[in-house]
């Protein structure tokens, strides 16, 4: 995956300067989530491309790879791919750390190069204690090849084939579309990506059709007069994509819950097995259901049917579409997975207060202590951005709250040793 080696330099050079981080709540899978996400999408990295999808499948890599390396010493969980046999005193930190950089020196040459620095960097603050640490980072390392090898042929590299519905003669914007192939990707914990494939969507001669058309063309426009200050700022917020946008959040979630290593790879992994898997079903349907964005449905709103639709022809949306169909929203199910996965593994909406900053907003800052609101504001931000209808933001957290539950409830369970000391 392409990154700026003067970006990246720039990343690791400051992770040498401060080593782990200052606070006492983070541990080590904490710290190499927010390595890995810096090193994958660096700063500025805001754009939709093929990039942001196989940055989150890097990152689902990542934390399985640790997640499997930790369990294999505790033993509290069924692994989600391997558990290798382990010493309970071999060191966690340096097998999860060790686990991380495998994964992430798969990226490049220069990516393995910076990364085997900061490595021996972070692995020189943890005591060397007779062999712990030494068969830690064997561990990790043993685990991130196995997790490696069973994801080398999942079809994330496939070529995009999307075939321009036009007929002959006639023109069609040329841009390359957006993971046209990703639901042909093999997921990481559901069955098919068309598992939770929703209905199609609504009719274009409905009610609802035309009330939700109308809502996004007075409040999506880049220049409406109707949408809020307020309402303008989280559209421009949640423009951030791909692992930035929801990797903070969970990762503060378990810095303010104080959570263990063994807690702390497990929910981890699951969010990010969970938004790999939201990724691959919502592309699916997308794809499937081919259905038209609000820039192409009002340019031509004088001809769906409906007589309640008047056409804009000159209107826009607050900043470029995704360059993918409309339903259903992909934001919606990533937030929808996000959810679903704290709610079905903490047994609760309301969590700590989490403050998020954007990197499509810079300096704005949203604080969340529900995950129903949190899922309700990205949800409405997508239409305030003018690129999804109110249905689709529905069908699309709907979605994603049913595969966070899934993910939870069938992969990295409780296994017999549940409940031991860490």
């Amino acid at each position: 995956m392409p990154t700026s080696h003067s970006t990246s330099a720039t990343i690791f050079g400051a992770w040498l300067a401060i080593g782990v981080p200052v606070s006492a709540s983070a541990n080590v899978i904490t710290d190499w989530d927010e390595k890995a996400v810096a090193v994958i999408m660096p700063a500025g990295a805001v754009g939709v491309s093929q990039q942001v999808y196989t940055a989150q499948r890097m990152m689902g890599m990542v934390h399985a790879a640790m997640f499997d390396a930790v369990n294999s010493i505790e033993r509290r969980y069924q692994p989600y791919l391997v558990q290798l046999p382990a010493d309970p005193a071999t060191s966690r930190e340096a097998a999860a750390a060790a686990a991380a950089a495998a994964v992430l020196a798969t990226i490049d040459e220069k990516t393995a190069g910076e990364i085997r620095t900061t490595l021996a960097s972070y692995l020189a603050l943890i005591p060397d204690d007779g062999a712990a640490k030494a068969d830690g980072i064997k561990l990790g390392q043993a685990v991130a090849a196995k997790v490696l090898e069973a994801r080398a042929n999942d079809g994330h590299d496939a070529v995009d084939d999307y075939r321009p519905r036009t007929t002959p003669g006639v023109y069609v914007p040329t841009a390359i579309t957006a993971a046209s192939t990703w639901s042909k990707v093999k997921p990481f914990a559901l069955t098919t990506a068309s598992q939770f494939r929703p209905d199609p969507p609504i009719s274009l001669s409905s009610k609802e059709w035309a009330t939700d058309y109308n809502e996004i063309k007075d409040y999506g426009g880049k220049t409406s007069a109707k949408r809020s200050p307020q309402q303008t700022e989280t559209a421009r917020f949640w423009l951030m994509v791909g692992p930035p946008a929801y990797h903070p959040f969970v990762r503060q979630l378990v810095i303010a819950k104080q959570m263990s290593v063994g807690e702390s790879a497990r929910l981890m992994a699951l969010s990010a097995v969970g938004l790999n898997d939201a990724l691959i079903a919502v592309f699916d349907a997308k794809y499937h259901y081919n259905f038209w964005r609000p820039i192409t449905a009002i340019r031509n709103g004088d001809n769906d049917g409906n007589d309640v639709t008047e056409r804009e022809a000159t209107w826009q949306p607050i900043d470029n579409t995704p360059m993918h169909p409309e339903y259903p929203c992909a934001h919606c199910i990533l937030s929808g997975t996000i959810a679903g996965v704290i709610k079905t593994a903490l047994g609760t909406e309301d969590i700590p207060e989490i403050a998020i900053t954007s990197t499509a907003a810079p300096g704005v800052t949203h604080r969340f202590t529900n995950m129903t609101a949190f899922a309700d504001e990205v949800g409405n931000a997508s239409i305030w951005s003018g690129f999804h209808y109110r249905f689709s933001t529905r069908v699309g957290t709907d979605m994603g709250l049913k595969i966070g539950e899934y993910v939870v409830k069938n992969v990295m369970q409780p296994g017999p040793a549940a409940g031991a000391k860490q």
